[in-house]
């Protein structure tokens, strides 16, 4: 991005807020660190500074403009940020990590644009002590590939008086050539109230490429079924998930194939998983570690398991300093690999060390 559209998304939030006194925040969070992994099929790439190991660094804006009647308008703009190089995150979008706009009121709010998808928000926010971040990331074997989706209607639903809340979303395919690509469709309820969190999502992707005479039909189609609960014992918090998945696209893969022509790297498209997970609070320290197992049911039997422990040090209530370590055992062929936040990973064993602040 130039320098001059930068300072443009910088200034203008900031000057329309002074003309309309409309509240607006212009809020990040940068995350690096470094990370080393082994067992990689070939050689490792040696340690490397790398960006969003717990969290994903980000620059954004949000706001939100009183309408009358406990309606509001609501918008979010949020560039996902590489800072260990200066580059754009999600594959080079300007606003890859959220961009929607929508309306907040007594009934619920509705959203519409580049929003997380269900199973997703349920995995990290739920299931995961690790919350989608560092060496022992739930995403490495659990839900989907993708994170986001793009042209979706979101529905969040206030909270009720006894805990309960719902959500759906319906993410539009838009595609010339076939109404079922990349078409997504899920909901979700939950309950909090007090110590206790639980939500149970279903989602729903279709991506049917259909053959064109050279190239074969190709069915990357997803269905994810998480059921995600945690539970504050006041000295741990207790995590667990179980999740059902089906479809070539049901599952974490890298199509690149890190471990080698050697391995057949091929994802499971039906599997059960099982997590458990604690976080414990002792003073600023806060120790996590989780077991993750994934059964696959198809005639493959490629199986997966990962263990993984970590601990953050709060040096403020906005900064933090961290270290994980993950193992994943593929069984069969199976080719998962020890990601973070922002990284799909290279191998199948990682110790991350890493410093976030957020503003």
């Amino acid at each position: 991005m130039k320098p001059s559209l930068y300072v443009l998304f910088l200034t203008c939030p900031l000057s329309v807020a002074a003309q309309t006194a409309s509240p607006v925040q212009v809020y990040g969070l940068l995350d690096a660190g470094v990370v080393a992994e082994r067992g990689c099929g070939g050689a490792c790439a040696p340690a490397r500074l790398d960006s969003g190991i717990a969290s994903g660094s980000r620059l954004g804006v949000r706001g939100r403009e009183e309408l009358g009647g406990g309606t509001a308008a609501v918008y979010t703009l949020e560039a996902g940020i590489l800072n260990d190089s200066g580059a754009s995150d999600q594959n080079g979008k300007l606003f890859g990590r959220q961009a929607y706009v929508g309306l907040d009121g007594p009934l619920g709010m509705l959203t519409l644009g580049r929003q997380y998808n269900l199973v997703y928000e349920t995995l990290i926010d739920v299931a995961d002590p690790f919350h989608g971040g560092m060496a022992g990331n739930a995403a490495n074997l659990v839900g989907t590939t993708t994170q986001r989706y793009d042209n979706t209607i979101k529905y969040q639903s206030p909270r009720s008086r006894g805990g309960w809340t719902g959500a759906a979303i319906y993410s539009f395919g838009e595609s010339p050539y076939n109404s079922k690509v990349n078409r997504a469709y899920g909901a979700t309820i939950g309950y909090a109230n007090g110590a206790a969190t639980l939500r149970i999502t279903h989602q729903r992707k279709d991506n049917l490429l259909d053959a064109d005479g050279t190239t074969p039909a190709v069915d990357q189609s997803a269905s994810n079924t998480l059921v995600a609960a945690n539970l504050d014992f006041g000295r741990f918090v207790g995590y667990a998930a179980y999740g059902h998945s089906r479809g070539n696209g049901s599952s974490p893969w890298d199509m690149s194939n890190p471990y080698g022509a050697v391995v057949q790297s091929m994802p499971s498209n039906n599997s059960r998983d099982v997590l458990v997970g604690i976080a414990v609070p002792m003073g600023a320290t806060t120790w996590l570690a989780s077991y993750i197992h994934k059964d696959d049911r198809s005639a493959a039997n490629r199986d997966a398991n990962q263990i993984a422990v970590g601990a953050s040090y709060a040096l403020s209530r906005r900064t933090d300093f961290y270290a994980s370590f993950a193992r994943i055992q593929n069984r069969n062929g199976a080719g998962y690999t020890v990601g973070n936040a922002s990284a799909p990973g290279h191998g199948d064993r990682a110790i991350t060390i890493g410093l976030r602040h957020s503003f």
